[in-house]
């Protein structure tokens, strides 16, 4: 393994991020505010940890696979540290542990916060809080291989160990237009979604920013309230539609809008993905109507916009769902589980696993009915390999495992039980908000420092899809 050429790509995903905290600077100065000198020494910084790797250290496009996995989680774990300098530097609520939260909790696109007032930060501390939403859904590693087309070969190796092996079912080309297409389905969704929310009343910036966080399936608002700042029905059927877009595999989004002849309706995880969300919203809708919402119309307003948004673990809220009845807080707790598509910026187990694992059900019940057949598993008629199985179920179970262990150690802690295990499920999910004392209209301020840190592996363990994170501790025992 050669560090020199590791450091180097650390080196330009640097340099990218400093970038945008340039961008973020240049918004603060112009609006005056006291976010400009500790965005501008965190852009210097940044920017000059990133320029030495690329000045004294020679290119390469050659990239080995372990050189890979550790050029990918070191650039996340840089990036996160790097990211929380302008919030350390500014002051207020940010303490060590609560800057290095909001920092991973951006760049994972988690949406969960420590910030008691949002609104209290300065436009341009806001605006590089929302970008690392932008930066971490297309995720770093894609990003910096998108507009650094001199990688060559390198692009083909890093791009397989930042996408989910899920991910790439859909994308039928080579690694050049797989990372065309991401590009152009992630800038037009997020276009659109800034245009039409401009348009129904927010103004350039809060459009700006909840587009981010909208099509990173992140989360983060520059309003306390969240998107139930704004009250408007429009808005939030447009965030809901975005949402739900921005859940699917960016693959699938691309056959529709390019009107390729592949027909993407007829996949079973598109199909799944639509009919949970669409049980989970009348069922929820149901629970509430009457219990906490007056009227039909408001139940239906309101359950739609919380199913979708926790379901593609985006996190915007509109209402307060701890107070919800248990049957609607099980749903969503659900769909905490579920989440959204592979190959989209979504966390959680995802719909392709779930699928796959309800077909191995049905295979299993099979076999016991007769012992002798072989059954393979399949998935809109495809036999999928007996090796993804293994590794969906291994996944399924790994990533319960996580999850009781992390709320057993937040429990430890002095944390409730409920709110243990709901921080547990939305940061390793991705999700954003929990319930209890880190429900929707809360924050995790409650959770001591040391949970705050150990969420935050939680949160890189759930975007890294458990094994990337992993597979560095057992380094050296790779051939």
């Amino acid at each position: 393994m050669r560090p020199h050429i590791i450091i180097r790509y650390i080196g330009l995903v640097l340099l990218l991020s400093s970038g945008f905290m340039f961008v973020s600077f240049l918004i603060s100065a112009f609006n005056a505010d006291s976010g400009r000198l500790p965005l501008l020494l965190s852009t210097i910084l940044t920017a000059l940890t990133g320029v030495f790797p690329l000045i004294f250290v020679p290119s390469s496009n050659q990239v080995s696979h372990k050189e890979g996995y550790v050029i990918v989680v070191s650039s996340w774990l840089l990036i996160c540290f790097f990211g929380m300098l302008p919030y350390l530097l500014w002051g207020g609520e940010f303490s060590l542990a609560n800057a290095w939260f909001e920092s991973v909790s951006g760049f994972t696109t988690t949406g969960s916060t420590i910030l008691n007032d949002i609104e209290a930060l300065p436009k341009g501390l806001l605006f590089w809080r929302s970008a690392t939403h932008w930066l971490g859904g297309l995720g770093v590693i894609l990003f910096m291989l998108i507009i650094v087309p001199a990688l060559g070969k390198a692009r083909m190796s890093l791009s397989r160990l930042e996408m989910s092996p899920l991910a790439k079912t859909n994308f039928h080309y080579k690694t050049n237009k797989t990372l065309k297409i991401v590009l152009v389905v992630y800038l037009g969704l997020t276009a659109t979604q800034t245009i039409l929310l401009y348009v129904f009343g927010m103004n350039l910036f809060d459009a700006v920013t909840h587009s981010f966080g909208t099509i990173a399936t992140g989360g983060f608002s520059p309003k306390n309230a969240s998107i139930g700042f704004y009250n408007s029905i429009g808005i939030e059927v447009i965030v809901i539609v975005f949402m739900f877009l921005s859940g699917m595999h960016f693959g699938v989004l691309y056959s529709m809008f390019a009107f390729r002849k592949n027909k993407w309706y007829k996949s079973s995880v598109v199909r799944f993905y639509a009919l949970s969300f669409l049980i989970g919203i009348i069922v929820v809708t149901f629970n509430t109507w009457g219990s906490i919402f007056e009227t039909f119309p408001q139940a239906l307003r309101h359950a739609a916009f919380q199913v979708v948004s926790i379901g593609t673990t985006t996190g915007y809220a509109t209402a307060n769902t701890a107070i919800w009845p248990p049957f609607s807080i099980m749903v969503l707790i659900y769909f905490t589980f579920q989440c959204a598509c592979s190959g989209s910026t979504a966390g959680g187990i995802k719909v392709d696993r779930v699928v796959i694992f309800y077909q191995t059900l049905k295979r299993q019940v099979l076999k016991l009915q007769h012992p002798q057949a072989v059954i393979p598993v399949r998935v809109d008629g495809k036999v999928v390999d007996d090796e993804v199985v293994d590794s969906v179920l291994v996944f399924i179970v790994l990533y319960i495992l996580i999850l009781f262990i992390n709320g057993l150690a937040l429990t430890a802690m002095g944390v409730d039980i409920t709110t243990a295990f709901s921080a547990s499920a939305a940061t390793i999910g991705t999700v954003g908000p929990g319930f209890g004392e880190v429900g929707s209209v809360s924050n995790f301020t409650v959770i001591p420092d040391f949970g705050k840190v150990l969420l935050t592996f939680n949160m890189l363990l759930g975007r890294l899809e458990i094994f990337g994170l992993m597979l560095i501790v057992f380094l050296k025992w790779w051939r």
